[in-house]
């Protein structure tokens, strides 16, 4: 099936199209000091006709059902959630491989963390690390992370990986989303 560019969508955001829509799949989280669980993630990434993307996605416990959850029954309890903004700079790198864009996702989630990660985009893959984590005075420390994601067959895959609770950088989440509209 051929793409199509979002209507409206900005000439900037032009390499980050193919996130643009709603995005539903399975996870997993775990942690050294988190229980692994699997969890079902909804995701949409949208626009406004400005040179951004918006991002939502929440990751809910998958329960016993997750066959249920992903067929559109109400899923467990909400295990994370997040908000925030993909932008394509306009100054590109000399280093940068043709074919390849920077990219920045600016991110806040009501753990109390402020993320501000920068990469490059290319090809349907996005490489992410933290450029900038702030947390509140409550919030776990979190000193690194990096994403990747990628459109592997239609479908979005992604993997989270962070250094937290005095742990050096490893797998925290990842998934597998199916378009669910675009």
């Amino acid at each position: 099936m051929p793409f199509t560019l979002p209507e409206g969508l900005a000439p900037e955001v032009y390499p980050l199209a193919w996130l643009v829509g709603r995005w539903r799949g399975q996870g997993v989280v775990g942690y050294p000091q988190i229980p692994q669980a699997a969890v079902v993630q909804d995701v949409v990434v949208g626009h406004d006709g400005g040179p951004y993307l918006s991002w939502t996605s929440t990751l809910h416990l998958a329960g016993d059902a997750p066959d249920r959850d992903l067929a559109g029954g109400e899923p467990d309890r909400v295990w994370a959630t997040e908000s925030g903004y993909w932008r394509v700079p306009p100054d590109r790198p000399a280093d940068l491989a043709p074919g390849r864009h920077p990219v920045e996702l600016l991110l806040v989630d009501p753990a109390g963390h402020l993320s501000l990660y920068a990469g490059e985009v290319g090809n349907g893959r996005i490489d992410l690390a933290s450029d900038l984590v702030v947390r509140t005075p409550d919030a776990v420390e979190l000193t690194a992370a990096t994403r990747l994601y990628g459109l592997v067959d239609g479908e979005l895959m992604w993997t989270w990986d962070i250094a937290a609770f005095g742990q050096p950088l490893q797998s925290y989440a990842s998934a597998r989303l199916s378009r669910v509209d675009p």
